[in-house]
């Protein structure tokens, strides 16, 4: 198979036609629901606490971009409520995120 590209065919034409499309793989799409935390943020107490994919959500950006704004004091830095489990505290995110 050779091809010129030109005016006659392009990169996407020569992929399809390499790789043809089949249907005997299902799709699947995976659902992200958004949390009750995050649905309800403006509704939490202040002493309440969020965990992670909320302030990511909150924030719009990825975890290790979390954790520089925390680092450079963008962000408060949350607390650990146990061993493994961290969350940052409502009002001070409220406090951050208005500034």
């Amino acid at each position: 198979m050779t091809h010129k590209f030109g005016n006659t065919a392009t990169i996407v034409d020569v992929v399809k036609e390499a790789f043809p499309a089949t249907d005997s793989a299902p799709v699947r799409i995976k659902e992200v629901g958004i949390s009750d935390a995050l649905k309800n943020f403006d509704s939490l107490p202040d002493s309440a606490s969020v965990r992670l994919p909320v302030v990511r959500a909150l924030k719009a950006c990825s975890a290790a971009t979390v954790w520089r704004m925390v680092r450079r004091g963008d962000l408060p830095a949350p607390r650990k409520l146990s061993q493994r489990i961290t969350a940052w505290n409502v009002g001070e995110l409220r406090k951050a995120l208005a500034a």
